[in-house]
Parts: C-alpha cells; sequence; structure tokens
C-alpha cells in the first residue's frame, strides 16, 4: 500500500460502506463477470473508515493527511529508516536511481520512486548515502531548494583525517538554499529497526537553522529517541566522529585488566613452571595453557572487584577529612569513580572464566595421569582407603563459596545492563550495586581465604622466596572490607550522613564581607 498525503491522519482512508444489495443476478444463484467485477472493485478500497469511534460512542474525524518524509538513498540504513519511519506513523517516499530492483527491499507502506520524484512533495528528506555521491544531487538543486535536508552518513576513520569539514558542511556548501541538519549518524540501523529500547536512545542533533533543527528534534522525539540539541553546524565534525570511537570508556580498565594478568602469569610461571624446572629438573611447562591461566584469572577476578569498591572508600575518607561533599575529587578520583561499571564487568568475565576453565580440568590428559600415578602409589603403599577429613572440608566450603560469590558477581553484572538498570528505582539499584555486591566481595575474600588455608604459613609454599599467589590478591580487598566495616561505626557514619545531607564542618566555608567592595567567595568547590 502506498501512502500519500500529509497528516496522521490519512493512515485511514476514506471507504465507502460496503452494502450488499440484492440484485437480481444473485437471485437467480448464477455467477455473471459483470458482477464480479464490480464486487472486487469495491473490495479493492480499504474496510476501515475515515471516521473512528470515540470514547464516548461518537464519530470522531481524523485529519486527513500524515507528515510525509523523503528519503534519498537505498542502502541498509535507508532500509531501517524507512521501517522505523513508517512505524512512527510517517508517509515515506524513497527516491531511488532503480526503484523497480529496490522497491521490493523496503516496507510495502513505503512509496518507491526515482530521486526526481521523490523531492517533490517532502519537506523534509534525508540524505542517506556517502560523501562521494553529494555531488550526483546537484541536478536536483532547484527542487531541493528551501527543504529539510538531514545529513545520516559517517565518514571512515581516513575520511575524517583527511577532510577539514565534515560531511554535514560539505553537503551545505553544494546546496545552499537548503537548510542542512546533522543527525542520527550515531544510530545504528538495528536500533532504527528494533527500536530505541534495543540500542541507544540519544540522537545528537546540529544545524545552523533553529527552526530546521526544532524540526528534525521533534521528528526523533516522534520516533521513540532521546534527542540532544548539539548547537549549529560546526559541531558536525564532533557528531561524526562519535562512532568512529572504540569503546572509549572501556580503554583505561581494559589495560588494568591487561597489566593485572600478565603480573599475575608471570608470578604464577616464576613459581609454578620455573621454580621446579630450575631447582627440581621437572617440566612442568605443560600448565601453561590451562593450569597457569587457571590460576592467574581468580587473581583479577578478585583483584579487580576489590577496585570497584576501593574509590567509593578513598571518597568517603576525602569527605571525611574535608568536612564537605562541595569540593571536587581529584581528577584521577574522579576518573576511577566513572570507570567502576567497566571494571565490575571486566571481574566478572575473568571470574566467570575460572569457572569454564575449572570445569575443563579434569578433562586434561596430564590430570588423568597423574590421578593413574596416585592410585599406583596408593596400590604400592598397600592403603585402601584415602581420606584426609579436614581437606574434604575444605574442598566442600571453598567450592560452595566461589559458587556464591560468582552467583553474586553475575546479579551485579546483570542488573548493570542499561535495559535491566532502567526498570530498578534508585533504592533497588543501590541496594543491588553497593550492598549485594560488598557481600560478592566477602563471599570472594572467604573463597579465598578457604583456597589458601594454612599454605601461607607452610614454608615449602614459598618458592624462589616468593609467597603464595593468594596472599597477595588479599592485600586490597581486605583494606576496602576494614574500611566499609570502620565506616560503619556510629562516630564516622553519622559524620559521613551529615556530610552527604549538606553539613559542613567549620572553616569549610568562608565568606569575606562586601565593605572591601568584593563579592563574597566560596572556598569550596562545586
Amino acid at each position: 500500500m502506498h501512502m500519500e498525503g500529509g497528516q496522521l491522519g490519512s493512515l485511514v482512508s476514506r471507504a465507502p460502506g460496503l452494502s450488499y444489495e440484492k440484485s437480481q443476478d444473485m437471485e437467480d444463484g448464477a455467477f455473471h463477470p459483470q458482477s464480479a467485477t464490480k464486487t472486487s472493485g469495491e473490495m479493492d478500497k480499504p474496510l476501515i473508515s475515515h471516521h473512528l469511534m470515540d470514547s464516548d460512542g461518537n464519530l470522531a474525524e481524523v485529519p486527513s493527511e500524515v507528515p510525509k518524509v523523503g528519503i534519498l538513498g537505498s542502502g541498509d540504513f535507508a532500509r531501517s529508516l524507512a521501517t522505523r519511519l513508517v512505524g512512527s506513523g510517517f508517509s515515506v517516499v524513497v527516491g531511488s536511481r532503480n526503484p523497480k530492483r529496490t522497491a521490493g527491499l523496503f516496507p510495502s507502506a513505503a512509496r518507491v520512486t526515482f530521486q526526481e520524484e521523490a523531492v517533490g512533495s517532502p519537506e523534509v528528506i534525508f540524505v542517506a548515502m556517502f560523501r562521494e555521491h553529494y555531488s550526483t544531487l546537484c541536478s536536483l538543486s532547484d527542487q531541493l531548494a528551501g527543504k529539510i535536508l538531514v545529513d545520516v552518513s559517517n565518514p571512515t576513520e581516513q575520511e575524517h583525517l583527511q577532510h577539514r569539514e565534515s560531511n554535514a558542511e560539505y553537503l551545505a556548501s553544494l546546496f545552499p538554499t537548503c537548510p542542512v541538519v546533522k543527525a542520527f549518524n550515531v544510530i545504528s540501523a538495528w536500533t532504527l529497526q528494533s527500536g530505541p529500547r534495543d540500542g541507544n536512545r540519544q540522537v545528537p542533533v546540529c544545524s545552523d537553522q533553529p527552526e530546521a533543527k526544532r524540526a528534525v528534534l521533534e521528528m526523533a522525539q516522534a520516533m521513540g529517541f532521546t534527542p540532544v540539541d548539539m548547537g549549529s553546524l560546526a559541531s558536525a565534525r564532533e557528531v561524526e566522529a562519535m562512532p568512529l570511537r572504540l569503546l572509549p570508556g572501556w580503554k583505561v580498565p581494559a589495560l588494568l585488566a591487561l597489566g593485572l594478568f600478565i603480573f599475575f602469569y608471570t608470578y604464577n610461571f616464576v613459581r609454578d613452571v620455573l621454580q621446579p624446572y630450575l631447582q627440581e629438573d621437572k617440566n612442568k611447562f605443560y600448565k601453561l595453557p590451562v593450569s597457569v591461566v587457571n590460576m592467574t584469572l581468580p587473581c583479577v577476578a578478585y583483584v579487580l572487584l576489590s577496585l570497584v569498591y576501593l574509590p567509593g572508600v578513598l571518597a568517603a575518607a576525602l569527605q571525611l577529612h574535608r568536612g564537605t561533599k562541595y569540593r571536587r575529587f581529584p581528577d584521577w578520583l574522579d576518573h576511577w569513580l566513572q570507570h567502576r561499571k567497566q571494571i565490575g564487568l571486566l571481574s566478572f568475565f575473568c571470574a566467570a572464566l575460572h569457572a569454564l576453565y575449572s570445569l575443563c580440568l579434569p578433562l586434561r590428559r596430564s590430570h588423568r595421569y597423574e590421578l593413574v600415578n596416585l592410585v599406583i602409589k596408593q596400590v604400592s603403599a598397600n592403603k585402601s582407603h584415602l581420606w584426609v577429613e579436614e581437606e574434604v572440608w575444605r574442598m566442600e566450603i571453598y567450592l560452595s563459596l566461589g559458587v556464591l560469590a560468582l552467583g553474586t558477581l553475575s546479579l551485579l553484572a546483570v542488573t548493570s545492563l542499561p535495559s535491566i538498570a532502567n526498570s530498578l528505582n534508585w533504592r533497588e539499584f543501590t541496594f543491588v550495586q553497593s550492598t549485594l555486591g560488598f557481600v560478592g566481595l566477602v563471599l570472594s575474600t572467604l573463597h579465598t581465604l578457604t583456597y589458601g588455608w594454612t599454605r601461607a604459613f607452610e614454608e615449602s609454599r614459598y618458592k624462589f622466596y616468593l609467597p603464595p599467589t593468594f596472599t597477595l590478591t588479599l592485600l586490597v580487598p581486605c583494606v576496602v572490607i576494614l574500611a566499609k566495616v570502620l565506616f560503619l561505626l556510629p562516630c564516622f557514619s553519622r559524620r559521613l550522613y551529615k556530610i552527604r545531607r549538606g553539613w559542613e564542618k567549620e572553616g569549610a566555608i568562608k565568606f569575606t564581607l562586601p565593605g572591601d567592595h568584593a563579592l563574597a567567595q566560596k572556598t569550596s568547590h562545586v
């Protein structure tokens, strides 16, 4: 079905009421082609009237037009954009160089025609084509005069560095009589098709023409997105750079996780592979792919989890020391606080890998050989029953605590997803991320302590005079747990509560009297 017209009401087309009058042809039971033709012509018309029922049962007149939007281009993004616009109640006309070939790829409600016809009636036209094809539209400059052109293109990283002006500014230079708006370039084709709930909702919009920008802002909101006014068209270069950034918030956390992995992997390699090879002449290099990795992953996950809650402890201590919350944290602490989500997700990732690697340990050929050798030694020693009660209980508790800790981390990771976090109120989100997160840290600490048991006090465990790896991982988490417990004491918790409610200790704020013709100045920074 092709939608013509202007406003929302013509989605409901006019159709006369169908009346089945008894004719002589129908009375004698015969089928006549003339009657069939007439009936078919009536049935081709829509069955929905342009009158709709009000809530009180009265007939209400619906506007006869829907907003018409044009799209120049027939690529993947153009098809997704047309689908979203049609679903949002717009009448869509698509301009293509070969409409017969591309018509079947678009929604049936969108009209696909040649570019010259597509730019005739719409006042807003999306230019969904690459920069190098803009010049092909110059022949339509007279028809495009005064129409709003929405540039949705994105340059490659090389093109972004090569050109000084943005794609939108280049389009504006080709069509000086058209107001150009930069928008929708940060939205993927998948998000357009599936809806804003399954992707990023924000749509940066910028233009030199306020009226044109306002029209596109309203259109983005009608499509279910959250428009963000980025100012003039000079901001288009910054807007076009947004999709080129590869996980900007993950760079520091990823480097931190990689650094911890390299450190602990090297430490475990020296202790469990290199030391037996040099001092005992035992070749244990086969442990590198699985065993050493499996010993490293929990160390990284445990330390990363503690680093999620350490900046909160430092921020609380800083507020207690300053006696106010109206002073900025140091930049390094501020950035640390902003990266806690990424650090926590990387912690969960390493913990999940540790669980998978642990399940793979019995499948190794080396493990089977070690098990057979243990059985042979037991038979040679004439031992029919091998059971150490302490080790049995230790492993049972160790595994149980590990499963509970991983389950808590899974809950933290799931609730950090935007789709889940948006369904929680602030108290629920804080309870999960703060309270349950701290419980997960305590469970991980107990899991680590149960693994270590008495090994920290055995001299044979210190290889190359290096302590067991788990003793190193306990340093930061124990500091965080002790600080958290300390802040629960009334002498600290009450003061911290008052500070976060706006209380400031004496001397935190100082005002100068206006007698020296100076304005009152505040020493603290908000």
